[in-house]
């Protein structure tokens, strides 16, 4: 699982684009995620645009995030020639709302996020501020929304967007939330994840 994907050779893995009905099915499985403690299910990093590579494990910095990640160079995202906001170091999405969008495992890294968490990611749950240990380290939710964006309704179809940016999908992050590092350590796929 460490090879680097490109995008065009994992979106030629998908066959059809989930409907609407089909997402909202799976509402009830999504909410019953756990709320103080869960696991992390895959971690993700970023190299450079439109690659991915499944990491068994990691390290998180304060300065620079998920090491070997492009966060930092990427700037922001309206504007690459500002330095990038600590606010969207981190990205996490929960497992069981990725797993509804993209359904083989194979897919997840094509949301851009780096951690996929089997946790409830929801506002009432984390808001903004909660710190969280992820492995050795801390993060902190930031009020930096994610949503779901162009690139994702390209590779996941327009139905995934009006899933995750409904009204409940935003309350309940479906696309998932930005986080930063508060204190550095190690991850690894299967850790911990925990509200401190």
């Amino acid at each position: 699982m460490d090879d680097v994907m490109k995008k065009q050779a994992t979106l030629d893995g998908i066959n059809q684009y989930k409907a609407l009905i089909e997402l909202e099915a799976c509402l009830p499985d999504i909410l019953a995620s756990p709320k103080s403690a869960g696991r992390v299910a895959m971690i993700v990093c970023r190299p450079r645009a439109d690659d991915r590579k499944m990491l068994d494990r990691c390290e998180l910095t304060i300065s620079d995030g998920l090491v070997g990640d492009n966060w930092k160079q990427r700037g922001q995202w309206r504007a690459p020639d500002k330095p990038a906001n600590i606010d969207t170091q981190l990205t996490l999405m929960n497992l069981r709302a990725i797993k509804a969008i993209a359904g083989d495992a194979a897919q997840w890294p094509l949301a851009g996020d780096q951690f996929f968490v089997d946790m409830d990611l929801s506002r009432e749950n984390l808001p903004p501020g909660t710190r969280l240990t992820i492995g050795t380290a801390e993060i902190e939710v930031t009020a930096e929304p994610h949503l779901g964006c162009r690139k994702f309704s390209d590779r996941f179809g327009r139905d995934a967007v009006m899933f995750v940016n409904s009204d409940q999908g935003k309350r309940i992050n479906l696309r998932g939330i930005n986080a930063k590092v508060v204190r550095p350590g190690s991850v690894l796929s299967g850790d911990k994840i925990s509200k401190v």
